[in-house]
């Protein structure tokens, strides 16, 4: 969602606002006039654009889970032939989710569950995926890990830098460029300990 540069549509204004509150509140706590409040329409203006609050938490899970996806199969294919540039761009990409979209951390952390099951079940695959093409590029830096120790260390450093959320607010941070560069040191830092541990 923040790769974007043009203005948002009403609609992405609308998601964005809605992974705000559910965050903020939970997915129950919050209704949809005040969703609409937040974007300048009635709530019940909110129809046109979605058929209720779930239809919102679906899209907002499964959009990011895609788009996420995605954006690590651009980066593969724009790699120049370095694995180790290649997965230093999948953390770079990783981590500008990870401080840019924290509210959809939170959501999915919280809030997954209240997917019907067959938006579950698609989140869960293209997030399976998104984890795949990680441990192909963390084997091909470090060789001498194993598929499932190479899969563990992935799921570690997406815990990691997933913990942005619980950093404290935004301004609390000691910046956008310092966080993002201490971040990117602690996942290297961590698949070098994993690759040292085989």
């Amino acid at each position: 969602m923040a790769t974007r540069t043009d203005a948002p549509t009403r609609r992405e204004q609308i998601l964005k606002e809605a992974a705000r509150l559910f965050a903020e509140r939970g997915f129950h706590g919050v209704g949809v006039d005040e969703i609409g409040a937040a974007v300048g329409i009635s709530g019940p203006g909110l129809y046109r654009h979605f058929p209720g609050k779930d239809a919102m938490l679906a899209e907002l899970l499964v959009g990011i889970s895609g788009q996420l996806l995605t954006g690590g199969k651009r980066r593969v294919s724009e790699a120049d032939g370095d694995p180790g540039a290649l997965l230093d761009s999948l953390i770079e990409g990783h981590i500008d989710f990870a401080l840019d979209d924290r509210p959809l951390i939170t959501l999915h952390d919280r809030e997954l569950d209240r997917l019907r099951d067959s938006d579950r079940k698609l989140v869960r695959q293209l997030q399976r995926q998104y984890v795949e093409l990680w441990v192909e590029v963390v084997r091909e830096v470090y060789p001498e890990l194993t598929e499932p120790t190479a899969r563990s260390a992935v799921h570690s450093v997406f815990g990691l830098l997933n913990s942005t959320p619980h950093l404290g607010r935004p301004g609390a941070l000691p910046g956008r460029g310092v966080t993002a560069g201490l971040l990117h040191r602690m996942a290297r830092g961590a698949f070098a300990a994993a690759g040292a541990g085989e």
